[in-house]
C-alpha cells in the first residue's frame, strides 16, 4: 500500500526488515552517535530502498498525539542530568517515541521557544527537573493541559505529579555507615543558601544525625554551589576551623569531587586521614581517586518514577498528580575508612 509515493509503515517495520531494534531506527533517523557507523549505515540503506519519512506532525494530527515528550533541565554540566536524559530516552525509543530537551540555562528567550515547539508538537508529557525553576515561563503548558511531572518540588497539582528523591534514607543509610566506621565528628557541605533543594538535603543530613545519636555542630557545615570549584572552596574553608570533621558528606557527587581535590591540595590523605562521601551515584564517581562511596540515584528508578507519574497524569488530567519517591542505595568504595586513631572518640 502506497500514500504520496512512500510506502506507509512505521519504524517497526524498518526494524523488521533492517534486523535491528526500532531503538536503533529511531537513533538513526535522530543522527544519534551511539549507533555504530555500519549499522548506521545498513538502516539508511534500508531506509532509503523502503523511501520512508518520519512525519510527526502528520501523526499528531491523526491519533492527537505526538508520541513526543519533553524534558527541562537546568544543568547539562552536571552529569547527573545527562545520565537522566540518556535512561529516558531509551525508555522512550522502546516505544517508538521521540525526546524533546530544554535547558533553563538558557535565556527566557530561548526557553519559552523551546515551550512553543513543545506545543506546536503537542508534546505528550513533561519532565521539569529544575526544582527551583519559576514555572511562570511554562504555564502555557498548564494551560494547554499537559501533564507535567516535576522533580523534588515536593507539590502536586490538578495536572502535575512529582517524583522527590529521598534525601532522609539516603544520608541515614551514609551517615549509619560512616558511625558503624567510628566516626563522630561529621562535616557537611550542601548546597546554595536560599535554595528549598539545598534546604532539604540539609535537614535530612541533620536527621541522619539525630538517628546515630549524635549533635548536629554549624562549625562542621559550609555551603557550595553543586559543583566541583564550591566543593574545593567549601572544604579549603573547613580546614581553616579551629576543629575538623574526620568525615565529610556531600550535597552531590561534584561536590565530593571538589573536597577529593581540596584535600588532596593539602597534602591530607583519603580516607586515612579523612573519610569523604557524595550523593547521586553518577558514573564519574567510580572513576576518581579514591573512588566514591556514594548514595546512588538510579536513572532507571527516576526515569521509571516520572514516566508512572506522567501516565497518571494523562490518564487522569482532573485529579491531583501523584507524589512519589524514589530512594537510593548506599554504594561503599574506598573514599570511606576507619576513623583515625588518633581522632576516635571515647
Amino acid at each position: 500500500m502506497k500514500s504520496n509515493g512512500r510506502i506507509a509503515m512505521n519504524m517497526r517495520t524498518v526494524a523488521e526488515r533492517a534486523g535491528v531494534s526500532t531503538a536503533t531506527v529511531s537513533r538513526v533517523l535522530n543522527g544519534s552517535p551511539a549507533v555504530k557507523e555500519e549499522t548506521a549505515q545498513h538502516v539508511r540503506r534500508v531506509l532509503q530502498d523502503l523511501n520512508f519519512f518520519p512525519n510527526p506532525i502528520a501523526t499528531t494530527l491523526r491519533h492527537g498525539r505526538s508520541n513526543t515528550y519533553g524534558v527541562i533541565v537546568p544543568d547539562l554540566t552536571n552529569p547527573f542530568y545527562p545520565e537522566f536524559l540518556l535512561g529516558f530516552e531509551e525508555a522512550l525509543l522502546e516505544n517508538d517515541q521521540e525526546l524533546l530537551l530544554a535547558t533553563t540555562q538558557s535565556t527566557d528567550h530561548k526557553l519559552i521557544s523551546s515551550v512553543r515547539r513543545m506545543l506546536m508538537r503537542r508534546v505528550d508529557g513533561v519532565v521539569l527537573m529544575a526544582s527551583e525553576y519559576d514555572t511562570r515561563l511554562i504555564e502555557p503548558l498548564f494551560e494547554h493541559n499537559i501533564p507535567i511531572v516535576t522533580v523534588d518540588r515536593g507539590l502536586t497539582r490538578k495536572g502535575e505529579g512529582d517524583v522527590a528523591i529521598d534525601f532522609a534514607d539516603g544520608y541515614m543509610q551514609v551517615m549509619v555507615h560512616l558511625y558503624e566506621l567510628g566516626h563522630r565528628q561529621i562535616g557537611f557541605i550542601g548546597g546554595m543558601m536560599g535554595i528549598r533543594t539545598s534546604q532539604t538535603r540539609l535537614e535530612a543530613f541533620q536527621a541522619a544525625l539525630r538517628h546515630v545519636g549524635l549533635s548536629y555542630d554549624s562549625e562542621f557545615t559550609r555551603c557550595g554551589d553543586y559543583r566541583v570549584a564550591g566543593g574545593d572552596a567549601a572544604m579549603r574553608s573547613l580546614l581553616k576551623g579551629r576543629k575538623r570533621p574526620t568525615a565529610v558528606l556531600t550535597v552531590n557527587d561534584l561536590t565530593a569531587f571538589g573536597v577529593l581535590r581540596a584535600l588532596h591540595s593539602c597534602g591530607i590523605s583519603v580516607p586515612s586521614e579523612m573519610s569523604v562521601a557524595g550523593f547521586d551515584g553518577i558514573m564519574l564517581s567510580d572513576a576518581v581517586h579514591p573512588p566514591l562511596t556514594t548514595v546512588e540515584i538510579s536513572p532507571r528508578n527516576m526515569v521509571g518514577a516520572c514516566m508512572k507519574a506522567l501516565d497518571y497524569t494523562k490518564a487522569n488530567g482532573v485529579k491531583r498528580g501523584l507524589l512519589l519517591s524514589v530512594r537510593g542505595a548506599l554504594i561503599v568504595r574506598e573514599s570511606t575508612g576507619p576513623v583515625p586513631s588518633l581522632q576516635r572518640q571515647r
